[in-house]
Order: C-alpha cells, then sequence, then structure tokens
C-alpha cells in the first residue's frame, strides 16, 4: 500500500481562479510550464497529498512543494513571475500570458514571427520586458528547426530492433552505422580569406565557384568508434555493393555483419540484394522512415562538416577527395565512438512527450 506524503495546506480556490487555472489547461497552445503550474494547483484544491499530487501531474515532490507555496503566497501572480528582490512587479498576470497568447497563436502584420519590437508595440510594454517575458517561458520566436515525423509502419519495431544493436549487440558479431554523405561540393572561395586577428574573427567571401562534387560512403565501427570508408563520385548501387565488399575484406571472416542504414532505394537495389544472398553473414538492419537522427553514423557526418567542409576552399574533386581521406585517417588515429544511452523505451516516451507538447493536451 502506497505511503501518503505530507498533507497540502488546504486550498479553496475561488470561481474566478478555478475557471483561470482550467482556462490555462485548456488553451492548446498555452506554454506547457504554465499549464503544468496550473494542473497542479487544481490537483492540490482536492486535498490530495504531495506524493498524490506528483503522481498525478509527473512531476518531483519539490516541483509540487515550491509551486504550491508561491501559490498560497501570491495566488495567480505566483504562478507567472518569481519573486524578484526590489521594487514589486508592475505587470499584470492577464498581461504577461497576453503576451504569451499572442506569441504563440498569432503573427504580426506583413511578418512571419514576432520580434520584441513588434511585440513591444502590440502590448505596450518595452522591449526588454517582452524579452524577460519570453525568456521565462522559454519562448524563442525568432528561432526555428525543421523536422518530420516517421509514418513507418513498422517504426516502433524498427527502433526496439536499432537500439538493441547500439546497447546488446549480438556475440561474435560487429555493428556498422552505414551511410552516404552525398553532393560534397568542391568549392573555391572567389578570393583568399582574411585570417584572424585579435579582436578580428576570421573572413571569407560569400561567393565561390563550383569545381564538382563527390560522395563519402562510411561505414561506423558502433563500439569503438573507428571508420571504413570509399569515396566515389557516383552515388549508385553498384557503389554500394563495392562498399559493403570492402567492408567484407576489413572484417574478420568469423564475425557476422550488422548494417544499420537508411531507406534509400541504393540500399535495396536488387544487385545489392544479390549480392547479401551470397554474403549470409551480413544482416541489414533499416531505421524508420525520416528518422537519421538514430543512424549514429550522422554525427561522424556533422563532424566532418563542422571539422573540413563548413569552411572549405577546395580547387577541384581531387583535393576535397584528398582531405575527406586525411581526415578518416586523423580520426581513425583517435577514434571515438558515440555512446548511446537511451533504451528503445526511453527514446519512444521522449517521443511521445514530444508530440504531446506540440500537439498540445487531449480536450
Amino acid at each position: 500500500m502506497a505511503t501518503r506524503g505530507p498533507a497540502l495546506p488546504e486550498l479553496k480556490l475561488s470561481e474566478a481562479e478555478r475557471d483561470q487555472l482550467e482556462r490555462w489547461v485548456r488553451r492548446r497552445k498555452s506554454a506547457q510550464d504554465l499549464a503544468l503550474r496550473s494542473r497542479i494547483e487544481l490537483e492540490c484544491a482536492t486535498g490530495a497529498s504531495n506524493s498524490e499530487v506528483a503522481k498525478r501531474v509527473s512531476v518531483s515532490l519539490p516541483t509540487v512543494r515550491k509551486w504550491h507555496t508561491r501559490f498560497l503566497e501570491r495566488r495567480m501572480v505566483g504562478l507567472v513571475d518569481e519573486p524578484r528582490p526590489g521594487r514589486p512587479a508592475l505587470i499584470s498576470v492577464d498581461r504577461v500570458e497576453q503576451v504569451v497568447v499572442d506569441t504563440l497563436e498569432s503573427t504580426p502584420k506583413n511578418a512571419t514571427h514576432w520580434s520584441r519590437a513588434k511585440m513591444a508595440e502590440r502590448s505596450g510594454l518595452s522591449k526588454s520586458t517582452v524579452g524577460r517575458i519570453w525568456k521565462a517561458f522559454g519562448l524563442k520566436p525568432h528561432l526555428e528547426e525543421e523536422f518530420k515525423l516517421s509514418n513507418d509502419p513498422l517504426f516502433t519495431e524498427r527502433v526496439y530492433d536499432i537500439v538493441g544493436l547500439y546497447l546488446n549487440p549480438p556475440e561474435s558479431a560487429v555493428v556498422f552505422s552505414v551511410d552516404e554523405k552525398s553532393q560534397v561540393q568542391a568549392l573555391a572561395r572567389s578570393q583568399p580569406a582574411f585570417p584572424m586577428m585579435p579582436g578580428v574573427p576570421e573572413r571569407r567571401t560569400h561567393d565561390y565557384v563550383r569545381h564538382g562534387t563527390t560522395s563519402l560512403f562510411a561505414a561506423l565501427n558502433v563500439a569503438d568508434g573507428t571508420v571504413i570508408s570509399s569515396i566515389h563520385r557516383k552515388h549508385r548501387s553498384i557503389k554500394f555493393k563495392k562498399f559493403l565488399q570492402k567492408i567484407d575484406k576489413n572484417v574478420p571472416e568469423h564475425l557476422d555483419v550488422h548494417i544499420v542504414c537508411n531507406n534509400y532505394s541504393t540500399h535495396k537495389h536488387p544487385l545489392v540484394k544479390v549480392w547479401l544472398e551470397k554474403h549470409p553473414r551480413f544482416h541489414m538492419h533499416f531505421t524508420p522512415t525520416y528518422s537519421s537522427w538514430i543512424n549514429q553514423v550522422e554525427r561522424l557526418f556533422a563532424e566532418v562538416t563542422r571539422d573540413l567542409l563548413q569552411r572549405s576552399d577546395h580547387r577541384s574533386v581531387q583535393a576535397i577527395e584528398e582531405d575527406l581521406r586525411d581526415w578518416v585517417k586523423a580520426w581513425n588515429e583517435n577514434p571515438k565512438p558515440f555512446i548511446w544511452t537511451k533504451t528503445a523505451k526511453d527514446t519512444l516516451e521522449s517521443i511521445a512527450r514530444y508530440l504531446k507538447r506540440i500537439n498540445g493536451p487531449e480536450h
């Protein structure tokens, strides 16, 4: 039988307070922090214990105590403004809420997103005050990130399969995370760069001349971080087959080979399938659609981009290919595996929380 936590101070909500808290919880696009605090107070009003409220709302006991204490001291304002030393806050909770709601649920005229200046004009508050409100609620209208949720019917099964390989690889086997970084461009800047000096960053021209492209094929050993690589001008199934042959030659014959790769048609071409049938020690594991984040070799490609390609200045494809080979060689001299820590269940729960956050609470 579960033990009850310390009794919460008795809370009686006025009709207006209860209506406001329920409105904050129901609003689909309300800031999540404010919605969470409102749910805590509504649960506290039922007379439940600390532990019961924490369990119902899925937060820690200190979180329940903190916001309930602040609500008892300052009522609705306590859920919005952190108490600060000095002059008392002059901005009402309603004005703060309006800034949050306008930021989340509207756009300014002739613009795609709010700036501090535009919101200040809209709300009648200063730009610095708008900035503080946004910071308090984790709002960053100037930022955006691209994403696409997987529509793979085998999403869950594939996540369990691949994460299982990362956390508990089979005995007498090696696991490779494989992909191709295609369309790597040899870009020649129109003018030489100005070197960095004290107080002045390195400066490069924004314009460049293209001198062709190449592709980096990479197989990251998820256990020790070493990389098997090849460079090909064309990104075709026959090149992928040749890369599998290279992996085959580099892995001792007594070991099975597990390949984690995406669903690109090159990886499933009949030519590749025929080769795989003749090499039964190779086992293919395909990531869910639109889920490159689960393929660890993408982390390696991010390192290549940051270290070598982001500021590249190459006058020929041969030059950039030579630098790519040198980069991989240097990496293998001191390889660093990317340690996967989340279980498949933790990964799926993280995705579920994200979906709940962007879709809002169900009604």
